[in-house]
Order: C-alpha cells, then structure tokens, then sequence
C-alpha cells in the first residue's frame, strides 16, 4: 500500500500551524516560508501557501509590511500578530495533547 496521499493529507493538515510556527521566530518574506516548509518537507506545491498567509491575515493572526528589495519590486514581508502569537500557544498545546494521544495508542501492545 502506497502511503503518499495520507502523507499529503497529514502535511496539509499542520500547514497552518507550520506556519505560524516558522512566523513566530521572525518575520519573513513568502519565499523565506516557502524555503524552510520544503527544507523540512512539509511543503512541495509553492501555490498552497498564499490563500493560507492571506486566509491567515484576514483571521487576525498575521499583518504584513512592504520592504523596498535590492533585487526587484518592494517584498511583502509577514508577521505574526499578538492574537496570532495567542493562537499558536494554542496550537502549540492542541499539538502535544495530540502526540501524546496518537504515542499512547501506538504504544500499547
């Protein structure tokens, strides 16, 4: 049996969380999030992560600011805000009831 789309299916899942997670170090333009969820292999399709930023903005949890580039058109670079911080220390506790529940179940034999 083939494990690739329950594979996808978990990723999709803790994207959002993902990224909140990557956001809460600093803030960062689009490509610097596309970079760190592909070198952690959360992420391949590079279109999936603009409705979720722009989805996430709307929620409250993220602003933006432009940034003049060196290298072409001004940046548009995201940040989390105080309820998107909120939000992820939420996530964050939402996410280890669910590895201990999902550890518990595995382990039993």
């Amino acid at each position: 049996m083939n494990t690739d789309n329950t594979r996808a299916q978990m990723r999709k899942g803790i994207l959002e969380y993902c990224i909140l997670a990557v956001l809460s170090r600093n803030s960062c333009y689009a490509v610097d999030i596309i970079n760190e969820l592909k070198k952690a292999e959360v992420i391949v399709v590079e279109g999936t992560l603009y409705p979720l930023l722009t989805r996430q903005k709307n929620a409250g949890l993220l602003s933006y600011r432009w940034e003049e580039s060196p290298q072409g058109p001004p940046r548009k670079y995201y940040e989390l805000t105080e309820l998107g911080k909120i939000y992820l220390k939420e996530l964050d506790k939402v996410w280890d009831e669910l590895v201990d529940s999902v550890n518990q179940i595995r382990d039993r034999k």
